[in-house]
């Protein structure tokens, strides 16, 4: 995103991510929490939906004006309300709505993490099944990305010649 617009570093990734969702599914699914993902989903889902919708809405600064902010507030959150070992879990609400907006920001810059792990983290999953959870819901919202990325023009021929010459060094990335 650093030499390209996001739009388009986003599209090349599109492929590389699947990949690397692949590897971290295959061993990790096993380890996933159901109960998590029901939530999750269908959130993030809505949220690629609402990044589909807005897409052309925003130019390439106001995304990452949005998520600087969204990860600046994540930060925020862990140095004001630092994790407590007997803090009760966050309210399934809050991760609904911090669902979309890692659906969302996945969608427009691949940058969902920080939203969602607000929601994850402070449930002190074990790390395995952390990572497991968070395999399965990427995996799900970056095969909910594809459809909308060609409806959008992003999967064209250059960008795809590009990721398909980087798809070699995805599973090193997991």
């Amino acid at each position: 995103a650093l030499a390209l617009p996001v739009p388009q570093a986003a599209a090349i990734m599109l492929p590389l991510l699947l990949v690397m969702d692949i590897t971290g599914i295959r061993a990790l699914w096993h380890e996933r929490d159901p109960a998590l993902l029901r939530l999750l989903v269908p959130a993030a889902l809505i949220g690629t939906g609402v990044g589909t919708l807005l897409f052309g809405v925003f130019t390439s600064a106001a995304v990452a004006a949005v998520v600087g902010a969204l990860t600046l507030l994540f930060l925020a959150q862990r140095l004001v309300f630092p994790p407590r070992k007997d803090a009760p879990p966050p309210p399934k609400a809050l991760g609904f709505v911090l669902g979309i907006a890692g659906g969302f920001t996945s969608f427009v810059a691949h940058a969902g993490s920080p939203p969602i792990s607000a929601y994850v983290l402070p449930l002190k999953l074990e790390p395995i099944r952390l990572a497991g959870t968070m395999a399965v819901l990427f995996t799900a919202i970056n095969l909910s990305k594809w459809i909308p990325y060609a409806a959008l023009g992003l999967l064209d021929a250059r960008n795809l010649a590009t990721s398909l010459v980087l798809v070699p060094l995805a599973p090193l990335g997991v």
